[in-house]
């Protein structure tokens, strides 16, 4: 532990008793905890009283920020009712009933039915076993195969960790699971090959994508999962006509599509939903994180009913679907959801991303000659800047990380959090930022690289 941690400070029992997620476990005894006090608006405070611009909106997630009074009346007003019940047997709630009913219908294509859970990993997880479940229904035993891509992130359960597309989240896991795999990304800037356009890219993945099908057999592929704009890998953007190849080759097979909105759902690409945004018709969506700014953890599947009406069928023929969670379905949660979705409604918040987003992005652009900077990504209010000590081989230092993690010291020095994937800086602010707010995060960028600069000179380049 540092010599500033006493003894009985939270801290020290931080350290002393608990295991922290995507946390190096040694370097934390070592170095202890920032403890986030309290919050307002889009703003945190640590227990030493210091303000952060939270630029990731806790875990891309607090879409109205950190205090807002209505969500937390939602709750309480829900805790004297009802503070618990399950779905499992038949059993319902009023919130529940309000909240799939409200999913449903705003959901950006048909669709038929909500099953709730608690994360969206546990999301994932459950529509990986709801598509098995569904091709045994379909007389399709086979067919259990499902595709995701690298760099996609579905989550860290099992299921949704084999989905995710990152060495990390596989590597002394023993992952991924047997009959799940990955195509390629859509990062034109990382993955294209010279002189190839965004067009010819987006049509060599749809190529690669069909040759994998073709490969493993067609009547063996069950699903293809994939955000609208990846997230969490760093915030890839597709190419304009990506999306739509991708679907041609999908629906050619008789695919399921799931799209796995629990970052770009209620309102992050400037649309309620990113499938809005790319025009995408999944036959499943996932959703979490915004759909209740995770003041209370919450997660759904939506359904259409070429997905939904096998499960039932089977479900009749073995006497139930044996899968649910204690807390899916939650009245609380659900409570939460809906006023979350009824203050994004109210307050105009799709448009004030439109408004917001598009200042911020026209900002960031102008960052994009900085010679430590190699590409600005991103739409309405979700972006990345993707660091390089070396423009022209798009590349950073021998170990893939070490220039991201300066920046992002840096700007936390500065008041300013953000996340590195690697050497890019996600930025991902609350729907609620304003334009002061973005013209703080730009210039705290902006000083940053200034800073940057100097203190690289000793990180090494590969070869």
């Amino acid at each position: 532990m540092t010599p500033t941690m006493l003894p009985s400070s939270q801290q020290a029992r931080d350290v002393a008793y608990q295991l922290h997620a995507y946390t190096n476990a040694r370097s934390h005894q070592r170095a202890g905890p920032l403890i986030i006090e309290r919050g307002e608006g889009p703003y945190v405070f640590d227990t030493a009283g210091k303000r952060y611009l939270d630029a990731m909106a806790g875990l891309w997630s607090a879409g109205l920020g950190f205090s807002e009074k209505r969500l937390i009346e939602a709750a309480h007003r829900q805790m004297q009712i009802l503070p618990f019940y399950h779905t499992f047997a038949s059993r319902s709630n009023g919130p529940s009933i309000a909240l799939a009913e409200k999913l449903v219908k705003m959901s950006p294509v048909p669709m038929s039915k909500v099953f709730f859970t608690n994360s969206g990993s546990e999301a994932n997880d459950t529509v990986l076993k709801l598509i098995a479940y569904r091709s045994n229904a379909a007389g399709q035993p086979q067919r259990k195969k499902v595709i995701s891509r690298l760099r996609g992130y579905h989550g860290v359960t099992i299921g949704a960790a084999s989905l995710t597309g990152f060495p990390d989240n596989h590597r002394s896991f023993d992952l991924p699971l047997p009959n799940i795999m990955h195509t390629g990304s859509p990062h034109f800037y990382k993955d294209s090959r010279a002189g190839e356009s965004e067009e010819t890219f987006a049509t060599r993945r749809a190529e690669e994508l069909e040759s994998l099908i073709q490969r493993e057999g067609a009547d063996t592929i069950a699903a293809f999962f994939g955000e609208p704009v990846m997230g969490a890998g760093g915030v890839i953007v597709p190419p304009p006509t990506y999306w739509d190849k991708i679907q041609s080759v999908l629906k050619k097979h008789s695919i399921l599509l799931v799209a796995d909105e629990v970052i770009c759902g209620f309102g992050r690409t400037g649309k309620m939903f990113g499938c809005e945004t790319y025009n995408i018709a999944p036959d499943v969506i996932v959703v979490s994180k915004q759909l209740t700014s995770s003041y209370f953890p919450l997660s759904a599947i939506i359904m259409n009913d070429y997905m939904f009406e096998p499960i039932a069928d089977e479900s009749n023929k073995v006497g139930l679907l044996a899968h649910g969670f204690t807390g899916g379905g939650h009245p609380v949660g659900a409570a939460v959801a809906l006023e979350n979705l009824k203050l994004i409604e109210e307050r105009g918040l799709i448009a004030n991303v439109g408004r917001i987003g598009a200042y911020m992005q026209e900002r960031l652009r102008t960052l994009v000659d900085h010679p430590l900077v190699g590409e600005v990504r991103g739409v309405g209010l979700i972006a990345a800047i993707e660091l390089v000590l070396d423009k022209k081989r798009k590349v950073a230092a021998t170990t893939p990380g070490d220039v991201g993690s300066i920046a992002s010291r840096l700007l936390h020095e500065r008041g300013i959090i953000v996340r590195n994937v690697d050497d890019a800086l996600s930025i991902c602010p609350p729907l609620i930022v304003n334009k002061d707010q973005i013209d703080e995060l730009i210039d705290g960028i902006t000083g940053m690289l200034h800073d940057l600069k100097a203190t690289v000179v000793n990180c090494r380049e590969p070869h």
